[in-house]
């Protein structure tokens, strides 16, 4: 335990020195809530009300719940030690090596399936308004631009997040007040209908029962995906004391707001079940509501939300390949940082492979997108379990003296840190009902192995830090 400590004490002192931290409060907040607010709402909720109608909600705020008390676990430790490794540092320190070997690596990996979906829905999108150009060339593009934007300043990042994040803020609260303005004055045709009891009056609330309600977890849980990134953002927070436990608090009240009540709005203002699996509910919406242009507008959105989700996933992928690379658990050339404090060789490395996207769009078109994002979920269930098991060892260290306590805790501690893993074991075994899904759970146990084989590799090699 000792030479655990020492490392990731070493790692936090090479990341003092190498890394800038050019992040602030507004960057932080956003880039979470970029990361979380996707295309799991813009398109994904369409599938899911399908699955469970306005029960969804319930869903929803389950898996709310169960986020809230992850990133308060998470903000507990990040506030102890606030690095860019996160919890793969915290998975390393206080549940063991190959935790943090397995954690790191599972993480970089969601993250590069996670940017292949998103470039090739990028080009899919522009797609619409240009449909003679070759597919390839607009998901190239985007993943050029946002890999030049990551190779020059962690702030320019921040800053195309933040803007990134506000266009998707804005349509949601957008929809949101036009839709109240509808239901509550009865403006426009759609007003004669508009009704919340349209929540209920359609074959009931859970009109496929609770099992409904839990087929759609999977579907939640990745729409969830990437609020974590707060704690990839630790190594480059400004005044990492005061800016973590306000974007901890804040972001996941954000996040549920905006998830539920724009659910709540749009099934208030269409019956559920004259809303298309295959079409964005927003789209859909704001078509009956009659506003010119909508399909192009919330095309707009869509193909921002899919740039904002792999601008965060090479970030991301980069700093958790230079954390692998500061315990010796990656090559060491991922741990080396240019003249801007930016871990360049991981950020290119990880966008080389984003660019296998594009490849695999032109193969497999129909299932490629299905197959990425739940593989990725299994490298979420995997991190978020890892957070919460990695505090549980942190407050027997702070028990133990072994440690230093912080003042933001974690409510309900340990008794709901072991119901979070039991979460995450549930919503892991409903992707086994799914056919389209269940090529996730083929390829977990291929990753671990190769885990296991690498992580022996690794061990073979001298610890100790340059």
């Amino acid at each position: 335990m000792t030479d655990v400590k020492a490392l990731v004490a070493e790692e936090g002192r090479h990341e003092a020195r190498d890394l800038h931290r050019g992040l602030k409060d507004r960057h932080i907040q956003m880039i979470a809530l970029g990361g979380a607010i996707g295309v799991g709402l813009f398109l994904g909720a369409s599938r899911a009300i399908a699955v469970a109608g306005p029960g969804l909600l319930m869903s929803y705020a389950l898996g709310g719940l169960i986020v809230f008390f992850i990133m308060r676990a998470l903000g507990e430790l990040l506030l102890y030690r606030p690095v860019a490794g996160s919890f793969a540092t915290y998975a390393e320190e206080f549940i063991g090596p190959f935790a943090g070997f397995a954690t790191g690596w599972s993480y970089w990996f969601t993250w590069v399936t996670i940017g292949m979906a998103e470039i090739t829905a990028v080009a899919v999108y522009v797609h619409y308004w240009f449909p003679e150009l070759p597919q390839w060339i607009p998901a190239l593009t985007t993943l050029a631009v946002l890999y030049a934007v990551n190779r020059i300043s962690v702030a320019l990042f921040g800053e195309l997040e933040f803007w990134f994040a506000l266009i998707k803020v804005v349509t949601i609260v957008a929809m949101i007040l036009i839709g109240l303005a509808i239901i509550f004055f009865g403006i426009t045709p759609l007003g004669r209908t508009a009704s919340f009891s349209n929540l209920w009056s359609h074959q009931g609330f859970m009109p496929f029962g609770i099992l409904g309600v839990v087929m759609t977890l999977q579907i939640v849980m990745f729409a969830y995906q990437g609020v974590e990134l707060i704690g990839v953002t630790a190594g480059e927070a400004q005044n990492p004391e005061k800016v973590l436990p306000n974007a901890t608090n804040s972001i996941i009240w954000r996040i549920l707001a905006f998830y539920i009540g724009a659910l709540v709005v749009m099934m208030a203002l269409v019956p559920w079940n004259e809303l298309k699996p295959g079409i964005s509910p927003f789209v859909f919406v704001f078509e009956r509501i009659g506003i010119p242009g909508a399909a192009g507008l919330i095309n707009f959105v869509v193909i921002t939300a899919a740039a904002s989700s792999c601008n965060s996933g090479i970030f991301s992928t980069g700093r958790m390949l230079y954390t692998l690379a500061q315990f010796r658990q990656a090559p060491q050339a991922f741990g080396k940082v240019n003249r801007h404090h930016l871990p360049a060789n991981a950020i290119t490395f990880s966008a080389g492979l984003m660019s296998i996207g594009v490849l695999l769009n032109y193969v497999v078109p129909e299932q490629v997108f299905t197959w990425v994002t739940s593989i990725s979920l299994i490298g979420a269930l995997w991190t978020w379990s890892v957070i919460v098991i990695a505090h549980l060892g942190y407050r027997k260290a702070v028990a133990a003296g072994q440690a230093k306590a912080v003042a933001f805790r974690m409510p309900g501690a340990p008794y709901m840190n072991w119901v979070v893993v039991a979460f995450m074991v549930a919503v892991g075994a409903l992707l086994a009902l799914d056919p389209s899904t269940r090529v996730a759970l083929y390829v977990a146990p291929v990753w671990f192995a190769l885990l296991g084989i690498g992580y022996r590799m690794s061990r073979s090699e001298s610890r100790p830090l340059p």
